[in-house]
């Protein structure tokens, strides 16, 4: 059985205040790696080295350029366009699969616990997703979390899923929450929020959202931002 769950006041607010005299949320606004998928991008950055990544004299290769993978993320570029360009940075010849299996590679659980606690916060507020993501990686945790939880697409859980790759916009620029406010008709001082990034939180606190930096580099989990 889930219980309703409600945001744990005394721990949001410490970033800010105006949330302890009023308590008005009612939209929360995940971001999915880090938050909800547990993630580690080193592990994308060894499978690239042991597929034969150039390095370049300077110590540094393509996974230092931001670009590149930027493009993806916002839709300039498709999967293929992506591969193409990556696989010039290889001493060896590599295929499509093995890229992509690099380059899913970061990509490691979506805890059930957290599912769990987004099903019970439905009971009290609107639950949407805002992810910096691209179509490789999309792929992937969608058919990862379409086996393990039975659900068809993220917006079959959350009021609405936002991926960067199809708004062209990425956090942490204002304009990406502010569609999300406009297009779900949210209003930003109702709205909270929480992705493990900093910057990140200051662009939607520039959108006039509330925002928590979840601190997962010192074990932080979105399940220690509520009670029941």
């Amino acid at each position: 059985m889930l219980f309703p769950m409600e945001l744990n006041l005394a721990k949001i607010s410490i970033p800010d205040s105006s949330l302890v005299i009023r308590n008005t949320i009612k939209n929360l606004i995940f971001d999915f790696g880090g938050v909800i998928c547990n993630i580690d991008v080193e592990s994308t950055k060894r499978a690239f080295r042991d597929l034969g990544l150039k390095i370049s004299d300077s110590g540094t290769s393509i996974t230092d350029s931001m670009e590149l993978f930027d493009d993806l993320e916002t839709g300039v570029i498709t999967p293929k366009q992506f591969r193409d360009e990556l696989r010039k940075f290889f001493v060896n010849p590599v295929t499509d699969e093995q890229l992509d299996t690099a380059w899913n590679k970061l990509l490691l659980d979506i805890p059930e616990e957290r599912i769990r606690l987004l099903e019970a916060l439905r009971k009290n507020y609107r639950i949407f997703l805002l992810s910096n993501s691209n179509e490789i990686h999309y792929r992937k945790f969608l058919e990862d979390f379409r086996k393990k939880y039975g659900y068809t697409d993220f917006d079959a859980l959350f009021g609405k899923a936002y991926f960067s790759f199809c708004t062209g916009m990425k956090k942490p620029s204002p304009e990406i929450f502010r569609h999300v406010l406009q297009d779900s008709r949210l209003t930003a001082s109702e709205t909270l929020f929480i992705d493990d990034t900093l910057m990140h939180v200051e662009g939607a606190r520039n959108a006039g959202i509330h925002g928590y930096h979840l601190d997962i580099d010192l074990g932080e989990q979105i399940q220690d931002l509520f009670i029941k």
